[in-house]
């Protein structure tokens, strides 16, 4: 948990409280808009830690090539058997 969460956290807690000292209503509306307020804060502090757009693509372009690689005998013993299939077809 970065610095930037706790202290957020923590504001949010003392806010919280004097909020329900002056009116409940109030304070359940600082509760729940300083929650999401936080959670925020916490899923923005990790942000960059995340593989971008283009390194996700990158590895499932590595595993399609993999999978295609992997299949590359059952595709040629396919395309065989179709062309038989058309020969026999034709004549």
């Amino acid at each position: 948990m970065s610095k930037r969460t706790l202290v957020a956290g923590a504001l949010w807690v003392l806010l919280t409280v004097l909020a329900f000292l002056v009116d409940p209503i109030l304070g359940a509306c600082v509760l729940i808009f300083g929650a999401i307020g936080v959670v925020v804060v916490q899923l923005a502090s990790s942000w960059d830690e995340h593989p971008d757009f283009e390194a996700r693509e990158l590895a499932r372009a590595r595993r399609r090539k993999q999978k295609w690689e992997k299949s590359a005998g059952r595709r040629e013993k396919d395309a065989a058997r179709y062309a038989a299939y058309q020969a026999k077809k034709s004549s």
